[in-house]
């Protein structure tokens, strides 16, 4: 039995469509520290170290949550949710401080005031939902747990805070 050519080319491109969303290309899967190094890199790219490691603690704890991928480069690669083309966007050769901190976050280090955030967004900005609990803001981000409004004490942004995972 022959498979009709349109058929088997629909078969190929919805693999390659999954391919790509999980984070991965047809002829290169990227590293846990590759998904690390770029959304670092796109998101906090020309910040401090404790936004590079905030960054990356989020991620982690993605990783961790039954709500996200659990691969670092299912969270990083996942539609809507970081940088966009943040899989296959060009990237310069990140510099050692990026991969320092990719590095250090796959091998156990969290920010320590990041918790159980997994959610961030440019300081600048501002909403208006009454489910954000901010936890710091680091390298121009803002991080938060999304909570049940009673449950949220802080429900703008605190003062930039850097300095803290300093090596």
């Amino acid at each position: 039995m022959t498979i009709p050519y349109p058929r088997l080319r629909m078969g190929a491109a919805l693999a390659a469509a999954l391919l790509v969303l999980t984070g991965c290309s047809m002829f290169h899967r990227h590293s846990p520290q590759e998904c690390m190094e770029r959304a670092m890199y796109f998101e906090s790219n020309r910040s401090s170290r404790d936004g590079m490691i905030a960054v990356g603690s989020v991620v982690m704890n993605r990783v961790r949550s039954d709500q996200f991928p659990n691969s670092v480069c299912g969270v990083v690669g996942q539609k809507g949710q970081f940088a966009p083309g943040i899989m296959t966007r060009r990237m310069d050769r990140p510099s050692p401080q990026v991969s320092e901190a990719a590095r250090a976050v796959l091998r156990g280090e969290r920010h320590p005031l990041i918790g159980n955030a997994m959610f961030f967004h440019a300081a600048g900005h501002r909403f208006s939902y009454g489910n954000m609990h901010y936890v710091l803001v680091a390298g121009g981000n803002a991080f938060y747990e999304k909570r049940k409004s009673h449950l949220v004490t802080r429900p703008v942004p605190p003062p930039p805070l850097e300095g803290i995972t300093r090596r």
